[in-house]
Protein backbone atom coordinates (compact mmCIF):
# COMPACT_ATOMS: atom_id res chain seq x y z
CA UNK A 1 0.00 0.00 0.00
CA UNK A 2 1.07 3.63 -0.62
CA UNK A 3 2.19 5.83 1.87
CA UNK A 4 -1.13 8.51 -0.15
CA UNK A 5 -3.65 5.34 0.08
CA UNK A 6 -2.44 5.38 4.47
CA UNK A 7 -3.48 9.07 5.12
CA UNK A 8 -6.58 9.07 2.89
CA UNK A 9 -7.44 5.80 4.88
CA UNK A 10 -6.60 7.62 8.46
CA UNK A 11 -8.84 10.32 7.33
CA UNK A 12 -11.23 8.34 6.53
CA UNK A 13 -12.03 5.93 10.22
CA UNK A 14 -12.55 9.19 12.37
CA UNK A 15 -15.48 10.13 10.63
CA UNK A 16 -16.91 6.40 10.19
CA UNK A 17 -16.52 6.71 14.20
CA UNK A 18 -18.44 10.17 14.63
CA UNK A 19 -21.19 8.57 12.03
CA UNK A 20 -21.23 4.76 14.25
CA UNK A 21 -21.76 7.46 17.32
CA UNK A 22 -24.00 9.21 15.70
CA UNK A 23 -26.49 6.61 14.88
CA UNK A 24 -26.25 4.88 17.81
CA UNK A 25 -27.89 8.35 19.49
CA UNK A 26 -29.97 8.44 17.00
CA UNK A 27 -31.26 4.82 18.16
CA UNK A 28 -31.99 5.93 21.67
CA UNK A 29 -35.83 6.47 21.88
CA UNK A 30 -35.75 9.15 24.23
CA UNK A 31 -32.84 11.10 22.73
CA UNK A 32 -30.43 9.96 25.17
CA UNK A 33 -27.37 7.47 25.33
CA UNK A 34 -29.06 4.11 26.53
CA UNK A 35 -27.32 0.95 27.38
CA UNK A 36 -28.73 -2.53 26.90
CA UNK A 37 -28.52 -5.53 28.97
CA UNK A 38 -30.32 -8.95 28.28
CA UNK A 39 -30.34 -12.42 29.94
CA UNK A 40 -29.60 -11.37 33.04
CA UNK A 41 -31.02 -14.50 34.94
CA UNK A 42 -32.95 -13.89 38.53
CA UNK A 43 -34.28 -16.03 41.04
CA UNK A 44 -37.50 -16.71 41.89
CA UNK A 45 -38.10 -17.60 45.85
CA UNK A 46 -40.85 -18.39 47.54
CA UNK A 47 -41.07 -20.39 51.06
CA UNK A 48 -37.42 -20.19 51.18
CA UNK A 49 -36.35 -22.22 48.49
CA UNK A 50 -35.47 -21.39 44.53
CA UNK A 51 -39.13 -21.92 42.49
CA UNK A 52 -38.10 -20.41 39.08
CA UNK A 53 -35.78 -18.29 37.49
CA UNK A 54 -36.54 -15.23 34.91
CA UNK A 55 -34.03 -13.99 32.25
CA UNK A 56 -34.65 -10.35 32.56
CA UNK A 57 -33.56 -7.62 29.39
CA UNK A 58 -33.36 -4.47 30.18
CA UNK A 59 -32.31 -0.81 28.66
CA UNK A 60 -30.53 1.16 30.46
CA UNK A 61 -31.28 4.68 30.00
CA UNK A 62 -27.88 6.92 30.88
CA UNK A 63 -27.40 10.46 32.11
CA UNK A 64 -25.01 13.42 33.22
CA UNK A 65 -21.49 12.46 31.24
CA UNK A 66 -22.37 8.60 31.07
CA UNK A 67 -22.12 7.04 27.35
CA UNK A 68 -22.90 3.90 26.57
CA UNK A 69 -18.99 3.36 25.94
CA UNK A 70 -18.06 3.99 29.48
CA UNK A 71 -20.74 2.03 31.00
CA UNK A 72 -20.09 -1.19 29.35
CA UNK A 73 -17.03 -1.48 31.02
CA UNK A 74 -19.18 -1.48 34.34
CA UNK A 75 -22.43 -3.60 32.98
CA UNK A 76 -20.35 -6.91 34.62
CA UNK A 77 -20.68 -5.01 38.11
CA UNK A 78 -24.17 -4.11 37.66
CA UNK A 79 -25.26 -7.27 36.84
CA UNK A 80 -23.33 -8.77 39.73
CA UNK A 81 -25.22 -6.46 42.25
CA UNK A 82 -28.70 -7.24 40.62
CA UNK A 83 -28.26 -11.02 40.90
CA UNK A 84 -26.95 -10.57 44.51
CA UNK A 85 -29.86 -8.44 45.40
CA UNK A 86 -32.08 -10.56 43.84
CA UNK A 87 -30.71 -13.35 46.36
CA UNK A 88 -30.77 -10.97 49.13
CA UNK A 89 -34.42 -9.97 48.80
CA UNK A 90 -36.26 -11.57 46.12
CA UNK A 91 -37.64 -9.21 43.15
CA UNK A 92 -41.32 -11.62 43.58
CA UNK A 93 -45.05 -10.93 42.47
CA UNK A 94 -46.77 -12.68 45.02
CA UNK A 95 -49.20 -14.81 43.06
CA UNK A 96 -47.03 -15.25 40.02
CA UNK A 97 -43.74 -17.15 40.16
CA UNK A 98 -42.89 -16.82 36.12
CA UNK A 99 -41.99 -12.76 36.95
CA UNK A 100 -40.61 -10.48 38.71
CA UNK A 101 -41.61 -7.18 40.28
CA UNK A 102 -40.35 -4.79 37.80
CA UNK A 103 -40.46 -2.09 40.02
CA UNK A 104 -38.12 -3.33 43.00
CA UNK A 105 -36.13 -4.60 40.37
CA UNK A 106 -35.67 -0.95 38.83
CA UNK A 107 -35.23 0.75 42.45
CA UNK A 108 -32.68 -1.58 43.88
CA UNK A 109 -30.56 -1.42 39.83
CA UNK A 110 -30.34 2.53 40.17
CA UNK A 111 -29.38 2.24 43.91
CA UNK A 112 -26.62 0.04 42.70
CA UNK A 113 -25.63 1.89 39.73
CA UNK A 114 -25.31 5.10 41.87
CA UNK A 115 -22.77 3.56 43.61
CA UNK A 116 -21.32 1.77 40.98
CA UNK A 117 -21.01 4.46 38.45
CA UNK A 118 -21.67 7.37 40.06
CA UNK A 119 -25.11 9.41 41.16
CA UNK A 120 -26.84 10.44 37.68
CA UNK A 121 -25.30 7.98 35.42
CA UNK A 122 -28.39 5.90 35.04
CA UNK A 123 -31.54 7.82 34.93
CA UNK A 124 -33.80 5.25 34.42
CA UNK A 125 -34.38 1.30 33.65
CA UNK A 126 -37.05 -0.03 31.31
CA UNK A 127 -37.36 -3.46 31.27
CA UNK A 128 -37.68 -4.97 27.66
CA UNK A 129 -38.80 -8.51 28.59
CA UNK A 130 -38.85 -10.74 30.88
CA UNK A 131 -38.52 -14.77 29.86
CA UNK A 132 -39.33 -17.89 33.02
CA UNK A 133 -37.30 -20.62 32.91
CA UNK A 134 -40.57 -22.94 33.85
CA UNK A 135 -43.45 -21.03 31.89
CA UNK A 136 -45.58 -22.86 34.96
CA UNK A 137 -45.41 -21.67 38.31
CA UNK A 138 -48.00 -20.43 41.45
CA UNK A 139 -50.79 -18.31 40.29
CA UNK A 140 -53.27 -18.21 42.87
CA UNK A 141 -56.62 -18.02 42.42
Amino acid sequence: MHRRDLLSAAAVLPAVAVASRAAASEDAPSGGATLGISGVGLPVIAGGRVRNYVFVSMRLHLGGSATAESMRGKEAYLRDALVRAGHRTPFVVADDWTRIDTNAMSASLLRSAAAICGRGSVTRVEVISQAPRWRTGLRAG
